[in-house]
Order: structure tokens, then sequence, then C-alpha cells
């Protein structure tokens, strides 16, 4: 005769059954948890490519790479170079490069090719930085009349020449300009090609230097006050929101450092550009580092775009206010963003 099962003495045995079961799937599941915790803590940077020129009114950029600030808000930055800041803002047509840090007529003459490449801070105001430079053959601004006077086309070179033509009330008929890129002005005047160059530091320092005779005709002070502008790949920053935010993030702290220490700051930037420490520590305090936004982005994009139309080189009306990417700005630092002022 069989004998009757007793369910309640399989319980126990059910129960410890499971909790074995349990107790291996927990010790199998526990690494993987933690390897997917890990992978997320060791999560590669986000890669950023941004080009301006070479020169410390970029130091923003510099600083931000030689500190270690991009790195420490989870980016690697390559940083390219060339001949002017201006001159690698139209990389950003076509998303060639994420960002870049240059000039109004640059921004606004990619912009109208582009509308993509847009402003998200007011990055730098070159209030001492802009000269006419003239050789010993040019003693006054009243005896350039009738010279050779080399502009960097596009570039805040020439935004400072035409307005210079028109506070001084000249004509700009009486001069003959001709297309100079900054690195090689200074040469230009050595060997005579030019009478005078229009352009920012460090060249005037240099040429005053390296040219007997060579002299400041006029500042850009009381003038205009030319700015550097951050420039980003709008497509970009809207499909990289976070790495965008970190971007900026990375140069309102580098902007932030410049004022805090700016002997470390002169010290990163000579290192980077490979210029002597005390040639930058003489040309960094000639400049605002700003990161903002404000009435005076707005007002020098204009007078840009009054440039460029009165020299027939823009290709299609562009407004001010249309060029500004104000999001990133106000996510990182609300306070600088003041557009109606």
């Amino acid at each position: 005769m069989k004998r009757p099962i007793r369910r309640a003495a399989l319980v126990p045995t059910l129960i410890a059954s499971v909790s074995t079961l349990i107790a291996s799937v927990s010790i199998l599941i526990a690494p993987a948890l933690l390897a997917a915790g890990a992978a997320r803590a060791q999560q590669a940077p986000a890669k950023m490519t941004i080009a301006t020129g070479v020169d410390p009114s970029f130091a923003p950029f510099y600083v931000a790479k030689e500190a270690g600030i991009f790195s420490r808000n989870g980016l690697d930055v390559q940083v390219n170079t060339g001949p002017s800041g201006s001159a690698m803002v139209a990389f950003l047509i076509g998303n060639q490069i994420n960002a870049a840090y240059g000039a109004e007529q640059a921004g606004v003459s990619a912009h109208a090719v582009d509308d993509n490449v847009v402003v998200v801070a007011d990055g730098t105001e070159l209030k001492r930085w802009i000269s006419i430079v003239g050789s010993a053959a040019v003693p006054d601004l009243a005896a350039l009349k009738g010279k050779t006077i080399g502009i960097a086309r596009g570039t805040g070179s020439e935004t400072f020449w035409l307005a210079a033509i028109k506070a001084k009330g000249l004509d700009p008929a009486d001069y003959r300009v001709v297309n100079v890129e900054a690195p090689e002005m200074v040469a230009a005047l050595e060997r005579g090609n030019i009478d005078a160059f229009a352009v920012w530091e460090p060249w005037p320092t240099r040429a005053i230097g390296a040219v007997k005779g060579a002299k400041v005709l006029l500042t850009n002070e009381g003038i205009i006050n030319v700015r550097n502008f951050v420039y980003m790949n709008r497509g970009w920053a809207t499909k990289n929101p976070d790495a965008s935010r970190r971007f900026v993030t990375s140069l309102v702290e580098a902007a932030d450092r410049i004022k805090a220490d700016p002997g470390a700051s002169v010290a990163m930037v000579a290192k980077f550009l490979k210029q002597p420490p005390a040639l930058v520590g003489e040309l960094m305090p000639k400049v605002d580092y700003t990161m903002n936004l404000s009435g005076g982005t707005l007002a020098n994009i204009a007078v840009a775009i009054d440039h460029l139309k009165g020299a027939g080189k823009l290709t299609k009306p562009v407004q001010p206010a249309e060029m500004i990417m104000p999001e990133l700005m106000r996510e990182v630092r609300p306070a600088a963003v003041a557009l109606g002022n």
C-alpha cells in the first residue's frame, strides 16, 4: 500500500531549492551589472574638432585645452589653428569642424552660405587690439593717402579699416587696398610691398620690433570694439546637446580662470602658441574675455552686415538675431545673456 505524499514536508525542500537557484542567478547577474556600470562610468569622452587663429585673443580655447578643462567636462577636443580665427570659421560650413573662434565678418559670410553657422557666445572684446601700422615713410595717418595698405579681407582687419575710414571721414578711393594674410603683413611691410597694414595683435607689436621706423598710426580704441565670437554648427549642436553644453561650460570656466589667475593663463597661452611669455603677458590685458551674449553682440553683427552689403559681398540677406543661438549660454550661465541690452 502506497504511502500518501505529505505536501507539507515538501515545502521546506522547495523553498531551499528556489533560494539556491536565486542565489546562483544573482551570482551570475551581479558581475554583469557591475561591468555595465563600470562601462558607463568609463564612457569615452565626446570628440570635438574646433579651430581658430594663433593669437592670445582666442585664449579661452587654449586655456580650456592646456588646463584640462575640456577633459574634466568629458570632452576630447582637438584644437586646430590657421592663419586667422576668421579663416577657420568657414570650416563650420557643412560641419567640417564643430566650433570656431573668429570675428564678425567671417561669421556673417559663413552664415549667408550655411545658416547652421551661429554664434553661441561673445568670446572676446578687442578694445585696444587692432592698429593701422605704417612704415618709416608714413609718419602719420594723413601721409597714408595714396599709399598701399594691407588688409586681411573678411576679417576683423577689414571691419576695423572700414570703420576707421568712416570715423575719420576719409575717402576709400584715396587708398590702394590689397589682400594680405595677417602672418604675412610684417614681412610685406619690411620688403616695401605695402606702406601700412591694419590688423590685430601680435602683428603690430612684432612689426614695431622688427621693422625700422614702423609705428602705430591709429588704434581701434574709440572707433570700434571689434569682437571675436564663438561659433558652432547648429546642426551638430542640436544633435549633440549634452556635448555642446559641456563645451560652452568649458569656455565659461576658461574665461573665469583667465580673470582669476592671469599669470598661469599667460603661461598656458604662451606654451600653446609657442610664443614668448613676455609678449603674451603684454597682449592679453588689452582684451576682455567676456563669454556672454548682449546687445553689443547684435550691434557688432549689424555693423559687419552693413560692411559686407556695402562691399557687395553678402550673398543673401542676414538678420543679426537669426545668427544667435542663445540656448546653450542660457543653460550654462543665464545671467550672461542680455540680448535686449
